[in-house]
């Protein structure tokens, strides 16, 4: 008899976990996801990534604004699921909701727990500069990702890795990981290693504060803080008091002395800014307040053309 299952997620990251239980032959009998919500500069109410998966494969699913409410969780745990599989789904379960499947509740969480519970694991897993993350499924608890862990599988950070492309590695690796933790799972063949609370450090989701660029920062620490916001929500500085989104910076070895956001170097493809040490940051993809997105030869040509160096970035 085929386990039912219900699945809990939002984002795209959660579709290829989706994908695969339905791949594997697994009956999900209803898909949770947080309410549509507006988009864009128009607002247009968009519908999260794994409703729309869900809808394809005709899949009930329910859209709680708090999961907490009774009468909300009331209407999965009437669905008597064996298994409930979260993954980015972004709202803590309440008890009832744990202890009703018969296998409990598990989470698809993208870091190597302990490390990087919370949100954000993916940006402050580059921001940090880590050389490696992973997945992990662990059993859900009411303390967030803090629950037995079931299976791990550890994924290598490359240098030029951002948040989308790691994103979408940690995606397919943790589909794959719950494809093979599932049958071990239904046969009880799992021991779930409790976590060392003591080593747990925290990715709480990335505030607006956090965007900003210090250029008092090394070069390295810079690259890592812009790539470990790309492609969102994307670091950022200010020029001649305006904001400017930095979508993409190099790092170059520089020898000039001057003050930290100084640009002290023009080249074809965009402007060297001095940081902490000697590691300077090419910024090479650009976006002004209120304008579109350039690369840094779009910008040198046109807005830019009149950049000068000694100009300072930042307060």
């Amino acid at each position: 008899m085929k386990k039912k299952i219900v699945f809990m997620g939002t984002p795209d990251f959660a579709v290829p976990i989706l994908q695969q239980i339905i791949q594997d032959g697994y009956e999900v009998i209803a898909v949770v996801t947080q309410p549509d919500r507006p988009k864009g500069r128009k607002k247009v109410l968009t519908p999260p990534p794994v409703k729309v998966e869900a809808e394809k494969h005709n899949i009930p699913v329910y859209q709680p604004e708090k999961i907490k409410e009774a009468a909300e969780y009331e209407k999965i745990t009437s669905l008597e699921p064996d298994l409930i599989v979260t993954a980015a789904f972004g709202q803590i379960l309440p008890k009832p909701l744990l202890d009703a499947p018969k296998f409990g509740c598990i989470n698809v969480h993208a870091s190597l727990l302990p490390k990087l519970r919370g949100g954000a694991p993916i940006h402050y897993s580059i921001i940090q500069g880590h050389e490696k993350t992973g997945v992990t499924i662990m059993y859900m608890v009411e303390k967030l990702d803090a629950g037995d862990m079931l299976t791990q599988v550890e994924v290598k950070i490359d240098e030029r890795d951002h948040v989308g492309t790691l994103h979408d590695k940690l995606s397919v690796a943790g589909s794959k990981l719950l494809s093979e933790t599932l049958p071990q799972l239904f046969d009880e063949k799992l021991q779930a290693e409790v976590q060392n609370h003591e080593e747990a450090t925290f990715a709480s989701n990335i505030k607006r504060e956090q965007e900003k660029i210090d250029w008092t920062k090394d070069g390295e620490q810079i690259y890592n803080h812009i790539r470990g916001l790309h492609p969102w929500p994307v670091a950022y500085t200010t020029m001649e008091g305006q904001v400017m989104k930095v979508w993409w910076g190099e790092k170059t070895q520089i020898t000039y002395e001057a003050v930290p956001g100084t640009i002290i170097g023009i080249e074809d493809d965009g402007f060297i800014v001095k940081t902490g040490n000697s590691t300077g940051i090419k910024i090479t993809d650009l976006q002004l307040a209120g304008k579109k997105r350039m690369t840094g030869t779009q910008y040198l040509n046109g807005a830019g053309a009149s950049l000068s160096e000694g100009t300072k970035l930042g307060d």
